[in-house]
């Protein structure tokens, strides 16, 4: 059996573009950074941060372009794709992972404007203004070298 699932909790990087293929289909892109926190081993805290391409298509999509931007957090789960194609420039094949997005969870509205995109996140106009949500951050117990399979529950 294989599977295909991925999911990420982090921030945009960008505001989404939103495109039509040929087709009329919609599809949004994106960019979300998450953050590990660790202790390396002369006991200093780092933090490392990746940077992930996300792709939603349709309506999915549309909602992305409409409800997110730059900065805002994001829960993303989808699949992880690579997709190739021939640069026509250089004639060389270039290669990019990415996650095309199945379901997308937005997260707190923050009370100030970012720029770019609407900061309602499905209540409407009427209704009442949500106060700036702090999510907390897992602080990880320092690495203390290897993994001990006896404390492992299962």
């Amino acid at each position: 059996m294989n599977l295909n699932k991925i999911f990420i909790l982090g921030n945009l990087t960008r505001d989404p573009e939103l495109k039509n293929i040929p087709s009329g289909q919609a599809v949004c892109s994106f960019s979300v950074a998450t953050n590990r926190l660790y202790t390396d081993k002369s006991g200093a805290k780092q933090k490392l941060a990746e940077f992930h391409n996300v792709v939603a298509w349709g309506k999915l999509g549309e909602l992305c372009k409409q409800y997110l931007a730059k900065g805002r957090s994001v829960l993303v789960e989808g699949r992880i794709q690579t997709r190739s194609w021939d640069d026509k420039q250089s004639g060389q094949k270039k290669y990019r992972t990415e996650i095309v997005a199945e379901n997308v969870q937005f997260g707190p509205r923050t009370g100030g404007g970012s720029g770019g995109g609407s900061q309602d996140s499905g209540a409407s106009a009427q209704g009442p203004v949500a106060k700036e949500e702090t999510l907390e951050t897992v602080q990880y117990p320092a690495d203390e070298g290897e993994i001990n399979p006896e404390d492992i529950p299962f």
